[in-house]
């Protein structure tokens, strides 16, 4: 039976599509998520499956307070709360939480090392400290983007909720940088050449970490990601009066308050999409904002150290009875061993096709 397309317009739209998963079939009248002009009705993810312990976000006025999952030296009068909670579950068997509390020990050790060497460096000279910092910081989510494209090179891993948020974050990152950059954080050699080295090396030592143990390599980034939080939050405290009567950098306006949002979003995974839009009147607000950005990368990268946990902000947690015929099975795996592992074990995708 024929049917013509204005009636199929009109049928198809009168059954409402619920798009979770980057691999769902999109409806061609699908909206634009980032037409935020009414209040986003926003359902929380689910995590009945994958249960975590999120960080913590309190603001009051213009304190931010982040609790963390590990212990760390914090300088006197700020306001981060210190806690020594475990990543393991209890169901967790004794083995892991031993591998757990080393790698946690490991990450702490590295990242207390690289705060002593830029203390001493950077005493008086706070926009190049930044420059380095977020010449840094960025470096993990594309390493992780590798990793997780050779993933799929393998069949490894298809989780593209993953690539999209890491992409999000390492572009939020280089807004940071960009703003850095135009206060004159890199106008030193020295500095242009310690940052580029140790983005270099750091590159390779997250793409080895992430390869072994993603939650490890997940952990790390939370640990950089606190550092730069109380780095920014102190130098807020000390400075902010001086930052309210200077003008906000040009690229600053235009990645925070600019059109297409939808990256700006799209790493913020504990909050609604749209729910979060800043005001720049200064360079005051800027750096408010910047640190905000911080503590939000802290807990996206908290939520990832269960493995499956994260989600896009743009996806929903409804069921997909009505998507399923337009799903593409997925991968999964946790660190190269196991994918290597689960690469020679049938899996249920592949028994049911060889019963048909």
């Amino acid at each position: 039976m024929s049917l013509s397309f204005p009636a199929f317009a009109i049928s198809a739209s009168s059954f409402p599509f619920k798009a979770r998963h980057p691999k769902s079939c999109v409806p061609f009248n699908f909206q634009n998520p980032l037409r935020c002009s009414s209040s986003p009705s926003f359902r929380p993810l689910s995590r009945k499956l994958y249960p975590v312990k999120a960080t913590v976000l309190q603001e009051d006025d213009e304190e931010l307070v982040v609790e963390k999952s590990f212990p760390t030296k914090i300088p006197a009068g700020n306001e981060i709360g210190e806690v020594g909670g475990s990543r393991a579950n209890p169901s967790s068997s004794g083995l892991e939480r031993w591998v757990i509390k080393v790698e946690q020990s490991v990450n702490i050790f590295l990242t207390d090392s690289v705060i002593k060497i830029l203390d001493t460096l950077y005493r008086d000279r706070d926009y190049a400290r930044f420059f380095v910092l977020e010449t840094i910081a960025r470096v993990p989510y594309f390493a992780f983007i590798s990793v997780l494209h050779l993933y799929e090179s393998f069949g490894w891993w298809r989780r593209a909720d993953y690539l999209k948020v890491h992409f999000a974050e390492s572009w939020n990152e280089m807004h940071h940088l960009l703003i850095m950059e135009e206060l004159g954080g890199n106008s030193w050699w020295f500095d242009r050449f310690l940052a580029q080295h140790i983005a270099v090396f750091y590159y390779f030592m997250t793409v080895f970490m992430y390869a072994l143990s993603p939650r490890m390599a997940y952990h790390f980034s939370e640990c950089v990601e606190s550092h730069a939080f109380e780095t920014y939050d102190k130098f807020i405290k000390a400075q902010g009066d001086e930052l309210k009567k200077k003008p906000a950098p040009e690229v600053a306006i235009k990645y925070y308050t600019g059109g297409d949002l939808y990256l700006f979003d799209e790493f913020q995974t504990s909050r609604a999409p749209c729910s979060r839009r800043p005001k720049i009147d200064n360079l005051y607000d800027v750096f408010m904002n910047i640190r905000d950005d911080e503590a939000e990368h802290c807990k996206t990268m908290k939520a990832c150290q269960t493995h499956g946990n994260l989600q896009s902000p743009h996806s929903y947690a409804d069921d997909l009875e009505d998507m399923s015929d337009c799903m593409i099975p997925e991968a999964d795996c946790e660190g190269i061993v196991d994918c290597i592992k689960k690469s020679f074990t049938p899996t249920q995708g592949k028994t049911v096709e060889s019963n048909r």
